[in-house]
């Protein structure tokens, strides 16, 4: 008796038995498969549709760079694939679309965008703090 009394007490104090003790478990488990989806599966998936889109948008004329290293021009565009010159001796090569790895044309317009923006803000804060002071030079004169 003393000691079905003791185990019960000691399965009691683990917590194996009794339907409470696998909510906190089942809890858990979701918890962190939502955390494994928002900070891996997601931005994951992100990126590949933004690869894809860069991949579709490709036009004659933009500089690419494929998966092996290979950089060219557009030269001709068709549905699952591109023709592009290399070289000086402009050497023409059919790669796959889902083998491009940069689109070099549509970076250097992102990067030059980036680059305006981040002078338009500081212009404008040159403004802003040209304004300040000049309304401080006249509140000062207005004062005495």
């Amino acid at each position: 008796m003393f000691d079905s009394f003791v185990l019960h007490t000691l399965e009691t104090a683990a917590g194996t038995t009794g339907t409470r003790s696998s909510l906190p478990m089942i809890l858990l488990l979701v918890v962190m498969v939502v955390g494994m989806y928002f900070l891996m599966i997601r931005p994951q998936r992100k990126q590949q549709k933004k690869d894809q889109e860069m991949r579709e948008s490709t036009q004659v004329g933009d500089e690419i760079t494929t998966i092996g290293g290979i950089m060219g021009r557009v030269v001709t565009v068709k549905e699952d694939s591109l023709i592009i010159e290399t070289g000086a001796d402009r050497n023409k090569m059919k790669i796959a679309r889902w083998a491009i790895q940069v689109n070099n044309t549509a970076a250097e317009k992102q990067r030059a965008e980036q680059e305006a923006a981040k002078a338009a803000m500081a212009k404008q804060r040159e403004e802003k703090a040209a304004a300040k002071k000049n309304k401080g030079k006249k509140d000062g004169a207005d004062k005495s």
